[in-house]
C-alpha cells in the first residue's frame, strides 16, 4: 500500500523516516528545522492515523508497507535478468540461500527497533499514570496575560493534590512532593494574599480531589504510594481544624473526579491500583451510605468534573494511553449520559472551574504541548480557547473558583510547582447611584 491511499502527509513520511532511526524529538526537530511541538503533533497525527499506540509500531507499520526501506529486500530475492543494460547473468539463489538473507534482514529489523524498544522502556520505567520524576529541567515557560495574575506561591510545591475553595480560602491538601506522598494541609486566605497551616490529612494520599458539603471538606480514597490505593475518606472541619472519618469507598479508588449536587457527592473514574474503570459512586451526606450508579461511557482516571443546573459535567480524562477531549453531561435525576461537544484537544490531569454556568478547563498534558485553556459555553454547546499563564504540560494541578476568580495552584511540567495563579472570569462594573 503507498503512502497516497493512507491519509498522510509527506511530511509525516519524512517524520516516520527519521522515527524509524531511533531520533528523538529534539533530533527529528533539528533535522527538519521544525519546533519539537510540531513533532508532537506529526507523531500524534501519525499514531492516529496508522492506528498504532507507540514510535516501534509506527516503525514496524511503515516498513512493512514499505515507506521506509531497511534494505531492497526485492533485489536480493529477485530471479536475474538477462535483458540488455543489467547485471550478468547469475545463477538463482537456492533456498538455502534465500532463507540465510531473510533471517539476517530479520535480526537487521530488530537491531533497527531496539533502540526504539529500549527508548519505551526508559519512558515506562521513569514514570507511571499514578507518579512522577522530575527531568533534568523542570522550568515553567510563561507567557504574557491579560486576565491571569500571579499570587503568593504554595509553600510547598506538589503534584496530584486536591484544591478546593470555601468561606472566602483555598484549601490545598495531600499531593505528591519531592519527598513523596504528602499529608500536607495548606491554607490560602483570598482577603489577606497568605497562606497558613492546617491540621495534617490522618492519611497522606495523592491523586485526589474534594468535595464541599455543608461546610466540611470531603476527601476520599488516594494512593498512599507507588501501588497502594486507598478506600478510606477523610473529612476536615475548617470550622475547628479536625479531620473525622466516613463511610469507606466501595472500592479503593484514586485519580477520580469529583462533583457535587443537592449535596450529594458524585464519583467518576479514576485507578484502582491495577486499571482505570468506569465507576460511578454517589455519597448521601445525610445517611453516610455510598450507591453505585451506571457506568461511565469509557474507563479513565485525572478527568475534571463541574456541576450546572443539576447536570454534572464530564470533560477530559487519561486512561494510560490517550488524554482524551471528549465532555459528558451527566443527568443525576436520571442516571444518563449525553456527549457534548470536544475540547479542541485531549487533556487528562486537567482542573475544572464553573463560574456564571461556564465551564474553565485549566491546564492538562500528558502527549500534548499546551498554550491555550478552553471554556464551554451550555447554551451554544461550544468551547472557545483562553489564555494560558503556563504553557506546555501544566497537569494534575489544583483549581478552584471562588466568586469571580478562578484559582490554580500548584501542578507538574516537568517537575513539582508551587505557582498560584488567579485567573479573573468576570469584571463587574459598579456604577454610581444618583441622589
Amino acid at each position: 500500500m503507498s503512502h497516497a491511499e493512507v491519509p498522510i502527509s509527506d511530511r509525516e513520511i519524512e517524520v516516520l523516516r527519521l522515527v524509524a532511526t531511533g531520533a528523538s524529538n529534539q533530533e527529528i526537530a533539528r533535522d527538519l528545522v521544525i519546533s519539537v511541538n510540531t513533532v508532537k503533533v506529526h507523531l500524534r497525527n501519525i499514531f492516529e492515523k496508522l492506528a498504532v499506540q507507540s514510535r516501534t509500531e509506527a516503525t514496524l507499520y511503515a516498513i512493512r508497507e514499505g515507506w521506509v526501506v531497511v534494505s531492497d529486500l526485492e533485489t536480493v530475492l529477485a530471479e536475474p535478468s538477462n535483458e540488455a543494460g543489467t547485471a550478468p547473468d547469475l545463477e538463482p539463489l537456492a533456498w538455502w540461500q534465500r532463507l540465510y538473507v531473510v533471517v539476517v534482514l530479520s535480526l537487521g529489523l530488530a537491531l533497527l527497533s531496539l533502540p526504539l524498544l529500549q527508548r519505551e522502556g526508559r519512558v515506562d520505567a521513569a514514570a507511571s499514570p499514578i507518579s512522577d520524576r522530575p527531568v533534568a529541567s523542570s522550568a515553567s515557560p510563561r507567557s504574557a496575560t491579560s486576565r491571569w495574575s500571579q499570587l503568593a506561591d504554595l509553600p510547598t510545591p506538589r503534584t496530584r493534590l486536591a484544591l478546593t475553595a470555601h468561606d472566602g480560602r483555598l484549601f490545598a491538601i495531600g499531593g505528591d512532593q519531592e519527598t513523596g506522598v504528602t499529608d500536607l494541609v495548606e491554607i490560602y486566605s483570598i482577603e489577606s494574599g497568605t497562606w497558613s497551616s492546617g491540621s495534617p490529612k490522618p492519611t497522606p494520599v495523592s491523586n485526589i480531589a474534594a468535595a464541599v458539603v455543608d461546610g466540611r471538606i470531603y476527601v476520599p480514597g488516594g494512593c498512599i504510594g507507588a501501588a497502594d490505593v486507598t478506600d478510606r475518606v477523610e473529612v476536615y472541619d475548617p470550622s475547628d481544624d479536625t479531620w473525622t472519618h466516613v463511610a469507606s469507598l466501595p472500592v479503593p479508588l484514586c485519580a477520580y473526579t469529583l462533583a457535587t449536587a443537592d449535596e450529594v457527592i458524585y464519583l467518576f473514574g479514576g485507578w484502582d491500583g491495577q486499571a482505570f474503570v468506569d465507576y460511578v459512586f454517589a455519597y448521601d451526606t445525610s445517611t453516610d451510605a455510598w450507591t453505585e450508579l451506571g457506568p461511565m461511557p469509557s474507563a479513565r482516571g485525572f478527568a475534571a468534573a463541574g456541576t450546572i443546573e443539576g447536570v454534572i459535567y464530564v470533560v477530559g480524562g487519561y486512561d494510560g494511553v490517550r488524554e482524551y477531549a471528549e465532555t459528558y453531561a451527566y443527568d443525576v435525576a436520571d442516571d444518563t449520559w449525553s456527549e457534548r461537544a470536544s475540547m479542541s484537544m485531549g487533556r487528562g490531569g486537567l482542573g475544572l472551574a464553573v463560574i456564571n454556568n461556564q465551564l474553565y478547563a485549566i491546564g492538562g498534558g500528558w502527549e500534548s504541548y499546551l498554550v491555550t485553556n478552553e471554556r464551554y459555553d451550555t447554551a451554544s454547546n461550544a468551547w472557545t480557547a483562553f489564555e494560558s499563564p503556563v504553557l506546555g504540560e501544566w497537569r494534575n494541578l489544583g483549581v478552584a473558583a471562588s466568586d469571580t476568580q478562578i484559582y490554580a495552584v500548584g501542578g507538574w511540567n516537568g517537575g513539582y510547582l508551587g505557582i498560584h495563579e488567579a485567573y479573573q472570569a468576570i469584571f463587574r462594573i459598579v456604577l454610581p447611584v444618583a441622589q
